[in-house]
């Protein structure tokens, strides 16, 4: 363990621990509470970005030890970094909460059962081709009846918590749409873009990476989907795991490198949050460090080379009145707020609508709804009841956890509208497709 000044030893190790820097620049004035969802949830001072700043320096002063107690008020943490946009003095509160998670991976022992539960998901969750081989069951259990029937009769409320909750969150299965290694631009060619697939993203939203190529085709990209690229280790890094996401970094990056793009474009915000910070987490790596940097400077959103590149396609009317859901990864950790309302607002006859709140998350956060059931939703039921004062026909969002995360929470109040991504409806009206097409 490392020592502090006063040569009380630090409840961290040597191995980047929160910076000292990050910690003094936090002048504890309050201005995060507000948009705190923790915080907002139960009023605790610790359960606030400004308390978790101060079990933090009192940690790294040897003044408080990595417990069951203290590491619960960083379990309860969603990561959503509304914290950052509200912060005045500019402290960088995710890679505080990052580094944090770290040092408490490896100095701290969880129990046997939330070992094993953390353990499916990271194991599961990052790997596209098990995700692909739990399709076929879960798919059969929708067209079956059985799904409706369990919820129906309430036997879902026999499974453990931990199954509950995951049954709860599963998407409607529709077939899959494949994307190309490389879908060639219509027109004249404008950028050769890279498009980061995702992991849950690939394999349960598959009609929105789809989307994405098609769009950025009709916009004159070529589009390369390198078909060897792996997971981008976003829920590792966000939870923790930091060796694991360092591994999966630097196999994203060869399979992109390789691919020679321009542009890497994401649409999940977890994920994009996450390879714009390559640079920092790779930073010690001889080897990738500074690839990493020229890596990360090439990311973007898809709201935002979108909006970068004048329209070329006609956009056909939609006649929908379209809730928008900010993604906390997509508003706070990347600063994107403008671009996805722009790209919906070129839609003729589509009705944008705000909704209240907008900078509480909705619960969702990596795995979050996962691990912490309860406060996930609670918040979902926050959002859902938001959305339902809208009428609203469509729900649209930059994220697939976000996407899952409404879908849930609006169908526990019985409201069928339906959730998608943003590029999906602006898919729709480059095609001129109905919205029934979303049902």
């Amino acid at each position: 363990m490392a020592t502090t000044p006063n040569s009380l030893p630090s409840a961290f190790d040597a191995q980047h621990p929160p910076a000292a820097d990050i910690v003094d620049k936090c002048v504890h004035c309050g201005f995060c509470l507000p948009v705190c969802p923790t915080y907002l949830l139960w009023g605790q001072e610790m359960d606030s970005p400004r308390g978790r700043i101060y079990l933090v320096k009192l940690a790294g002063e040897g003044a408080a030890e990595i417990n069951s107690k203290w590491v619960s008020h960083f379990d309860s943490c969603l990561g959503c970094m509304a914290c950052m946009t509200a912060c005045p003095s500019g402290v960088d509160y995710g890679k505080l909460i990052e580094a944090t998670r770290a040092q408490i991976e490896r100095n701290f022992t969880r129990p046997s059962g939330e070992k094993r539960h953390r353990h499916f998901l990271f194991e599961t969750f990052t790997r596209p081709d098990r995700l692909d081989r739990l399709r076929a069951p879960l798919l059969a259990y929708q067209k079956s009846g059985l799904q409706a029937l369990a919820r129906g009769l309430g036997l879902v409320r026999l499974l453990p918590k931990k199954w509950r909750t995951m049954e709860a969150l599963l998407p409607r299965l529709t077939p899959q749409e494949a994307v190309l290694e490389v879908t060639p631009a219509v027109g004249t060619k404008r950028r050769r873009v890279g498009l980061l697939l995702g992991c849950v993203q690939r394999v349960f939203f598959s009609q929105v990476n789809a989307a994405t190529a098609r769009v950025l085709a009709r916009e004159g990209c070529e589009v390369v989907a390198p078909q060897t690229q792996a997971c981008c280790g976003a829920l590792l890094v966000h939870a923790g795991e930091e060796a694991a996401a360092i591994d999966l970094a630097k196999k994203t990056m060869d399979a992109f490198e390789q691919a020679n793009v321009e542009t890497i474009v994401t649409n999940a915000a977890g994920c994009g949050s996450n390879v714009k910070e390559y640079g920092h987490l790779l930073r010690d790596d001889p080897q990738y460090a500074e690839r990493a940097q020229r890596f990360a400077a090439k990311c973007r959103d898809i709201s935002e080379v979108l909006t970068e590149l004048e329209p070329r396609s006609k956009r056909h009317p939609l006649k929908l009145r379209v809730a928008f859901h900010d993604s906390c990864h997509l508003q706070h950790a990347q600063g994107v707020h403008s671009q996805p309302r722009a790209l919906l607002s070129s839609i003729p006859g589509l009705e944008l609508e705000e909704i209240a709140e907008s900078a509480i998350c909705c619960g969702s956060a990596g795995i979050y709804n996962l691990v912490q059931p309860d406060a996930a939703r609670s918040l979902g039921d926050r959002k859902a009841e938001l959305v339902s004062q809208l009428g609203a026909d469509v729900v649209a969002t930059g994220n697939p956890g976000c996407m899952l995360q409404l879908q849930s929470a609006l169908s526990r109040r019985h409201l069928k509208t339906p959730v998608v991504h943003s590029i999906q409806l602006l898919d729709a009206s480059l095609r001129a497709q109905s919205f029934d097409s979303f049902r």
